[in-house]
């Protein structure tokens, strides 16, 4: 019988990857010394396959990205039904989705006038919405990048859906170096508890693999009887469920804002790229739900992050995997400036405002919003594991929920950000100019923000991060 094998094919050349890399990193102190996640190894091990022997074999990176838009959703479902503090908007969660808009609006400027300061010197036939690819890229992921960009490809913009995913993973370079650096530089100038560094320094840790003479921590409980059902089949259960539901709420939201017209369909098309934020606020429902009915004792913490786990892990290697070389060297140059530039300015931005506006695990913060304004949420989640393996800091939860609020801040934002496509399709520079101006705005709300949630640090010197 035919049956079709392609998705467990790149799922088994994925696990080949993550064992691959597991096996480097517990022999080789380079990645042991650089704290160098395995996931992120194992991606540029998927790198060379999928762009020269995949395609002899009849494989496709595209795979790869229907992975990656599906298990970022999981693992947000997961942590999201995981057992939640009491205060849910704090002061932390305002700053989080202040820090996610002020990255926006940085990446959105920088990017936006490197652009047309490259059409005003040597690249003048440059689409003038190149740059804001950096925002899409390396906040919102390669798959808002993709779908973008494939509507701009029709407005004129060759190849626009490629260069998209060439930003987001130019961002992955980013979040990958940029972030173990950080991590071995708040090594260094002590900006985590000694606990933490005792950890990092520790043989465990930097091999990532347990002794055989060591005692093990336990990362699961049982929360049912076996011979009846198991209990990862139960929580496993729920989140294929909540994710079923994201998708019917999506469906339903697609049918009524096609109803408004073509603005609605617009918006609609961007909702399910930002798919995660939807689950991640129904699976808190669902929890909220089973615990008033009290049915919440059948979900296991341990478990749920064994699930948000494996995603991220296998998320970060597809994502890095899906990568096109040929892409890359045909907007080298272009690429280069403006991801370079904006990489060094994410880096800068994301150190100063976490340093101030942030009381507790600021350290931890700012490594998470790094790696998410950079190569996105998993990579993000990936760099916090290195100084919270468990997510027992509320900082994976904080940004979940601050998130949720940012979206609704920037909905103008990503609503205005085909404006300069247009503008080139239909010769009308003034669409430049409109999008110009919702930039400062951002930057002024930003501004105003920061000062009132500072408060007197807010501009003060500091030595810590």
């Amino acid at each position: 019988m035919d049956f079709n094998w392609t998705f467990f094919i790149d799922l088994g050349v994925i696990s080949i990857a993550l064992l691959t890399a597991t096996l480097l990193r517990s022999r080789f102190r380079f990645f042991q010394r650089f704290l160098i996640p395995n996931a992120l190894t194992a991606g540029f091990l998927l790198l060379p396959f999928y762009n020269y022997a995949a395609p002899w074999l009849g494989m496709q990176a595209g795979n790869l990205e229907t992975l990656i838009y599906h298990l970022l959703s999981i693992s947000f479902i997961s942590m999201s039904l995981r057992t939640q503090r009491e205060t849910v908007f704090s002061k932390a969660i305002l700053s989080t989705s202040l820090m996610i808009v002020a990255s926006l609006t940085f990446q959105g400027i920088i990017g936006f006038g490197l652009t047309f300061a490259a059409r005003a010197t040597v690249y003048p036939n440059l689409f003038p919405s190149f740059g804001l690819f950096v925002p899409l890229g390396f906040e919102l992921g390669p798959g808002q990048a993709f779908s973008i960009g494939l509507g701009w490809e029709d407005l004129g913009f060759a190849g626009a859906g490629s260069v998209g995913l060439t930003f987001a993973a130019f961002g992955f370079l980013w979040a990958c170096f940029g972030g173990v650096y950080l991590i071995n530089l708040g090594v260094k100038r002590g900006w985590l508890s000694p606990a933490q560094i005792e950890s990092l320094k520790s043989r465990k840790t930097r091999s990532g693999l347990f002794k055989r003479s060591e005692e093990r921590p336990v990362g699961a409980r049982l929360t049912t009887e076996s011979e009846a059902v198991d209990s990862m089949t139960v929580n496993l259960a729920v989140v294929g469920g909540v994710y079923l539901a994201t998708y019917l709420l999506l469906k339903l939201l697609t049918v009524a804002l096609a109803a408004i017209g073509p603005l609605g369909e617009e918006l609609a098309v961007n909702l399910w790229g930002l798919s995660f934020i939807f689950a991640a606020v129904l699976a808190l429902l669902v929890r909220a739900i089973m615990r008033k009915l009290r049915l919440d004792t059948i979900l296991d913490d341990g478990s749920l992050t064994r699930l948000s786990g494996l995603s991220v892990d296998m998320l970060v290697a597809s994502a890095i995997g899906a990568i096109s070389i040929v892409v890359v060297a045909r907007y080298l140059v272009p690429i280069l400036v403006i991801g370079v530039v904006s990489g060094v300015a994410t880096t800068t931005y994301t150190l100063f405002l976490a340093s101030r506006l942030f009381r507790e695990h600021r350290f931890e913060r700012a490594i998470m919003i790094y790696g998410a304004s950079t190569g996105t949420l998993p990579t993000g989640l990936a760099l916090l594991r290195v100084l919270d393996p468990e997510f027992e800091t509320p900082v994976a939860t904080d940004y979940m929920y601050g998130s949720g609020i940012a979206f609704f801040l920037v909905i103008p934002y990503i609503l205005s950000i085909n404006l300069p496509a247009y503008g080139f399709a239909r010769n009308d520079p003034s669409r430049y100019v409109v999008l110009a101006a919702l930039l400062a705005v951002y930057l002024v709300l930003v501004a105003i923000l920061f000062r009132v949630l500072g408060g007197k640090s807010a501009f003060r010197r500091r030595r810590d991060a």
